[in-house]
């Protein structure tokens, strides 16, 4: 399952993350979005757990808990919507 993590604090790491549902089973990938401009994080990330009730445990758990300072949202990730292509004239 991938799990959505939003209002991360902004210094957290990857491994920070997968430590935190490492506590719920087995985590395949912890990954932070990172801003391509400024190359900080944009405070939400995802992981991914092969295990579904592991997966439900962990969000059950976290989601609305103090992590580092900030109440973080815990979900089921949506699947990406397709957006426009953007094009700019100048």
């Amino acid at each position: 399952m991938n799990i959505y993590i939003g209002n991360l604090p902004y210094n957290i790491t990857e491994d920070d993350l997968r430590e935190a549902f490492n506590e719920f089973g087995q985590v395949d990938s912890a990954n932070i979005i990172i801003d391509k401009f400024s190359g900080r994080s944009k405070g939400f990330g995802f992981v991914e757990m092969p295990n579904d009730e592991d997966a439900e445990k962990a969000i059950d758990s976290l989601n609305d808990t103090d992590f580092n300072g900030r109440t973080i949202k815990v979900n089921q990730a949506r699947p990406r919507e397709e957006r426009p292509v953007r094009r700019d004239r100048y």
